[in-house]
């Protein structure tokens, strides 16, 4: 897969741009993109992106699913993948994200996520450090530890990641900022180490869930955001394709009509805003509010369980499966879209996007009418968040709207967009 980086300043001139301590006023304001790559070490697996789900937000894995994800063997370590066999699928990839870290820079392959605060890396110190890029502070030469500073994450099933904690200069799309906070894994989940493409996280959710001990340290959207033309990012993340993060500004071609604001609660961390209804298929809306979280560090979309029998309940042959540990149906069923209604978007998630994954791990051809016949059963794109206690609009919503996490105005944009 080709990578794509460039950035434009608003002068319409190209150079990398050093985010430092110096006055903003200083700084020439900026905006840049880059674009996603493909990680062919990922396998879709209904079950496991579930569990990731749980895991993340440390809400315990319910019995059935813990069954299900445990009759899968040693797969159960992987984050949010599939099969224990590390060989590429056909299927939909994860999407990474390059980023420069150090001094020279080294190139680390990143999942941009929403849902969390962390910058953090495999250091050449981390147990199962194998296959993945590793962050060696004494190879860097603009790397400082940040003196008695750590940082741990824990996950629902009782595992963790954690470290020691650096600063350094850090890339993406040509834009640096020096000081960064860097933290390097030491100790890291089995979770994380199967996934060897997979180098760490960059966190894009807000500084105050960050969790580095004393003292928070702040993402890198926030130390860039002085540079920036604008206070705002956007995704721009595709189905079977790479998406695009912008930076500092809002490409009027990449979205259709106008963008619907809705205002975000940050109270807890996270891009949190209400969707004012839904609709199934060509039904009517229903004007049931739904709070949640937009993500993109989560895969499925998690909704009420209400919100799920509304649904399924359209599906011929859909049913909650306990030995899949979620919703599935046969895998040639005709699926209805479903809409979601922020502000005066409606925005319209494909049918095929709601079909997440063949239940048996067998590649099948996906289309508007499911996999095919390849497979019997598929598991759904949409799931209940009853029992992990947050609602989630992870990639399966996402990738259906072209969304602006406005930092600024601390507000969440919504926009149709072609999704050819």
């Amino acid at each position: 897969m080709s990578l794509l980086f460039s950035f434009l300043l608003t002068a319409g001139l190209s150079f990398t741009t050093l985010v430092s301590a110096a006055p903003a006023s200083a700084l020439t304001h900026a905006s840049f993109s880059v674009e996603q790559v493909k990680n062919d070490k990922f396998n879709r697996n209904g079950p496991l992106a579930l569990a990731k789900a749980y895991k993340k937000y440390g809400a315990p894995l319910p019995d059935d699913l813990f069954a299900a994800v445990n009759k899968m063997g040693n797969v159960n370590s992987r984050r949010d993948s599939g099969s224990a066999a590390n060989t590429p699928t056909k299927d939909d990839s994860e999407w990474l994200t390059p980023v420069e870290i150090g001094t020279p820079p080294k190139t680390f392959n990143l999942d941009f996520d929403t849902g969390s605060s962390d910058l953090w890396v495999f250091s050449s110190e981390a147990n199962g450090g194998d296959g993945h890029n590793t962050y060696d502070p004494g190879q860097s030469s603009t790397s400082k530890q940040l003196t008695g500073a750590s940082w741990s994450i824990k996950y629902g099933d009782g595992s963790s990641s954690s470290g020691n904690v650096f600063t350094d200069k850090v890339t993406i799309g040509g834009l640096t900022v020096s000081n960064q906070a860097v933290e390097a894994a030491e100790t890291v989940s089995d979770t994380f180490i199967a996934e060897t493409n997979l180098d760490g996280l960059l966190g894009l959710g807000f500084s105050s869930i960050n969790t580095v001990t004393p003292q928070k340290q702040k993402t890198f959207f926030d130390i860039a955001a002085s540079q920036l033309t604008q206070k705002l990012f956007t995704a721009d993340l595709r189905q079977d394709a790479p998406g695009t993060y912008n930076f500092g500004f809002i490409n009027a071609s990449s979205y259709t009509g106008k963008i619907s604001y809705t205002p975000v609660d940050d109270s807890d961390g996270f891009w949190a805003f209400t969707a004012a209804g839904y609709a199934v298929g060509s039904g009517s809306m229903s004007r049931s509010s739904i709070s949640g979280i937009a993500d993109t560090g989560t895969t499925l979309l998690m909704l009420p369980d209400t919100v799920n029998e509304a649904y399924y309940s359209q599906v011929e042959g859909a049913r909650y499966d306990s030995s899949a540990g979620g919703y599935v149906f046969p895998c040639n069923a005709d699926l209805p879209s479903f809409t979601f209604l922020v502000g005066d978007a409606e925005i319209t998630i494909p049918a095929q996007y709601m079909n997440y994954a063949a239940t048996d791990g067998t590649y099948a051809k996906r289309s508007a009418h499911g996999f095919g016949q390849d497979s019997e059963s598929c598991f759904g794109g949409l799931q209940p968040s009853d029992s992990i206690g947050v609602n989630i609009f992870g990639d399966i919503a996402l990738k259906a709207a072209f969304v602006v996490f406005d930092g600024g105005n601390t507000r969440l944009g919504w926009a149709k967009k072609n999704l050819n």
